[in-house]
């Protein structure tokens, strides 16, 4: 993780020391008497990407400002998960699902952005659904390196990070799919690499996405490495018994609750929390 400090240190040097916000997008540690953070961000290093309204529109990623029904649904999310996460002192969190194409990624990236609006703390949103990287997808932004290039074969995490155009959040994307992706998940290097992001700022909400828990062992190899996870289902095609054996896969975390997806009986919003 020395190459982190090191970019970090490059950062605060070039920005005189000052109590600014660093390269992973979140407040730096003050110094004794030292005045408060801005209220504004300034990436330095991390790479800043504006998607288009139009794009992110259609892949249904909700930036708050608009009068959707699900807009108010992940407000309320994103208020019992920060009053959970908060009870408990924890910051990192797992957002998965029994099984493919229950709208996991898609629920990490919006509560993601949900939580960026609270103005008391930054998020960093992982991609490590390695078996298939998407989160970027979302914002239609192409990685030139990503999680796994920082974590095995020592890239700079400031030339994987990027602002999608969000004040308070990062996403740190999945590039290379790996078919043995359990075995990345739990190398020394991906192992370290989660360690400084989830212990460096004490302010900072880190999402990780994380591939299904039936379908692959990786959110079970990488259940020891997070607080807690976020189960989430889609009514029609998720079972009870589905569900049933996911939370007893993952019995020695914590699971704050699940997100309905498509529910057929909503009036007002197609997203529930439990």
């Amino acid at each position: 993780m020395e190459r982190i400090k090191q970019a970090l240190e490059k950062a605060r040097r070039e920005r005189g020391d000052a109590p600014a916000v660093g390269d992973l997008g979140v407040p730096q540690p003050r110094r004794p008497g030292a005045p408060a953070e801005p209220a504004s961000i300034t990436y330095t290093e991390t790479r800043v990407f504006q998607p288009s309204a139009d794009l992110l529109r259609r892949n249904r990623v909700l930036l708050g400002g608009e009068k959707l029904p699900g807009v108010a649904a992940y407000k309320m999310l994103r208020t019992q998960v920060l009053q959970r996460m908060k009870e408990k002192g924890w910051n990192a969190l797992a957002v998965t699902s029994p099984g493919p194409s229950e709208g996991k990624t898609l629920t990490a990236v919006n509560l993601a952005v949900s939580l960026a609006r609270e103005v008391n703390h930054t998020v960093l949103l992982v991609d490590l659904d390695l078996r298939n990287p998407s989160v970027h997808q979302y914002f239609g932004y192409v990685p030139e390196s990503g999680v796994s290039d920082v974590a095995l074969h020592g890239v700079p995490i400031t030339d994987a990070l990027f602002n999608p155009g969000i004040e308070r959040l990062v996403v740190l994307p999945g590039r290379e799919a790996f078919s043995h992706s359990s075995e990345v998940l739990s190398s020394p290097g991906m192992v370290a690499l989660v360690s400084e992001l989830k212990h460096r700022y004490l302010s900072r909400m880190v999402i990780f996405d994380l591939p299904p828990v039936l379908s692959a062992d990786d959110a079970v190899a990488f259940a020891p490495y997070v607080d807690a996870a976020l189960l989430v289902i889609r009514e029609g095609k998720t079972t009870r018994e589905d569900v049933t054996r996911a939370i007893e896969f993952l019995r020695d975390l914590p699971v704050l609750g699940t997100v309905l997806n498509r529910s057929v009986e909503a009036t007002t919003s197609s997203y529930y929390y439990y």
